[in-house]
């Protein structure tokens, strides 16, 4: 059954004003238009071909470049000749007022995101009505209304009613007040059965102190450009997500059960963040990678590596720009669609369309950075303690971090109250040689090698370790961080033993 929710006007006016100016195509950043806009089979042979011509390289389009595109497709030409497309397309081309076409782009889009929801059966009448033709009044403020509102807006309407209605009708959906004694004796023996650790990060020195990736958590790792929180990341998305990896002293070893998660980056392509996989699990330097030319058994292990990525439940999202409102669906989609429950965001930054998105909602009223960092901080916490998931995120750190004695939240670049939100910060700084004169009497005792990083711990809620170093060697051609030993920020050593967290699901594919 065809909705209802359809403006043949705007569609019209939007085809028209394309057929007639091409080049609003190459506006990506101002206009997303997709087949999903368009509810009829002509009007989607009409777009597509006005697209892929100019996608060709042509400044101009005629009806003749359409005919001719059309000769090769015989299904779209059929369909394009029997709903009289040529007829349409010269009508719209010559009622198109390009100077609205602001507003019938809007329109057609709110018509798109209203149509879904009609489509999957959810009732949308409420914000508009086509169908209201006789409340001339009520039809009225349905359209001024319409005009109002931001997708996000509509959006948000929508999912406040369907909460109205669940706290309505689905029972305790927002519980009840509990007597503090009620089921200890249960939990006590819960945390013998199972304690509350997570699946295993990348370094049991690290597992040992974070207790791993526990569900519900945000955790955050920052440093300074080029330092290696992406690659750290990337680490620990792939030994969270994939089940092997190789180790230069036994071969292919298992890392841990092929968790679903996800990978979203901000400044880096799809490829560049896969070839860093690559590097990672293989434990090949991404230069050979790149380069193409291996050592040894490189290329054989890197060929592995590509199989294992490829079956693994491991996925990549790009998000150069983005709103709060793109993270957050971004992530639910990714929790709907693949069952994710670790999440990975490459990194808390402000972006043209947060500043935006915050200026809708605030009506024009600027915000400090610090503002809206910490405002995304709340939104990835929120979205750990709704859908029960795991997120790692990272930071910037401000021009101070070079000469700062204790590394911790107030050298977060844009907003130390960031650590206000999260479960567990860290620092990565490279060693000094004023650090390497101060563990002296540590690195003598020959146990050790000279650590090349420090990760320093500044906040672990519910943790026994923090205001600590974690002292690593380094190999960032290959992603791999490894923690060696730990000491206070006063370089007094401290003895922690490593935590091995065993998984007991591992697919049996491997």
């Amino acid at each position: 059954m065809k909705s209802k929710y359809v403006d043949r006007t705007a569609l019209a006016q939007v085809i028209g004003s394309i057929f007639n100016s091409p080049q609003i195509l190459d506006l990506t950043d101002k206009y997303t238009i997709t087949e999903a806009d368009f509810p009829d089979e002509l009007l989607q042979v009409i777009i597509g071909s006005i697209y892929k011509i100019h996608e060709m390289g042509a400044k101009t389009i005629s009806l003749e470049n359409i005919s001719d595109y059309l000769a090769n497709k015989p299904k779209s030409q059929a369909i394009y000749q029997r709903d009289k497309g040529e007829e349409w397309l010269l009508k719209a081309s010559e009622v198109a007022i390009i100077s609205a076409f602001d507003f019938y782009y809007d329109r057609m889009k709110k018509m798109s995101l209203l149509r879904a929801y009609d489509t999957y059966g959810i009732d949308v009448s409420y914000i508009y009505d086509p169908d209201n033709i006789f409340n001339a009044k009520l039809k009225q403020q349905q359209e001024e209304q319409l005009d109002n509102m931001t997708l996000e807006d509509i959006a948000n309407k929508i999912d406040q009613r369907i909460d109205e209605i669940k706290a309505q009708y689905v029972k305790d959906i927002f519980g009840e007040a509990s007597q503090a004694g009620e089921g200890l004796e249960e939990l006590i023996e819960q945390f013998k059965e199972t304690p509350e650790v997570g699946v295993p990060l990348y370094g049991s020195l690290v597992n040992t102190i974070t207790r791993g990736a526990r569900l519900k958590k945000l955790y955050l790792r920052s440093a300074p450009t080029g330092m290696g929180k992406s690659r750290s990341m990337i680490a620990d998305c792939c030994f969270i997500g994939c089940p092997k990896i190789y180790d230069d002293n036994f071969g292919w070893i298992r890392s841990g059960a092929a968790n679903p998660s996800l990978f979203i980056t901000t400044e880096q392509e799809t490829s560049e963040v896969q070839t860093m996989m690559l590097a990672f699990l293989s434990n090949v330097n991404e230069e050979h990678i790149l380069n193409g030319k291996y050592e040894g058994d490189e290329e054989q292990r890197v060929y592995e590596a590509a199989k294992i990525l490829k079956d693994s439940p491991v996925y990549i999202e790009e998000l150069p720009d983005f709103s709060l409102q793109d993270v957050e669906e971004t992530i639910k989609k990714n929790i709907r669609d693949h069952d994710i429950s670790y999440a990975f965001f490459d990194y808390v930054h402000s972006s043209i369309k947060i500043l935006e998105e915050i200026s809708r909602r605030t009506k024009g009223v600027a915000l400090r950075e610090d503002n809206i960092l910490f405002m995304l901080s709340i939104r990835l916490k929120d979205l750990c303690n709704q859908y029960g998931i795991f997120i790692l995120t990272s930071t910037q750190l401000n021009g101070a971090w070079q000469e700062a004695e204790t590394p911790d939240q107030n050298l977060l670049r844009g907003a130390k109250s960031i650590a206000d939100k999260i479960d567990f910060g860290s620092i990565l700084l490279p060693v000094k040689s004023s650090d390497l004169e101060k563990l002296q009497p540590i690195l003598d005792s020959g146990v050790f090698e000279k650590p090349v990083l420090k990760l320093s711990i500044y906040k672990n809620r519910r943790g026994r370790y923090k205001g600590i170093y974690l002292w690593c060697k380094a190999n960032l051609g290959t992603c791999r961080i490894n923690p060696m030993f730990a000491t206070t920020y006063d370089y007094e050593i401290i003895s922690i033993d490593d935590m091995k967290i065993i998984v007991e699901d591992a697919p049996s594919a491997f």
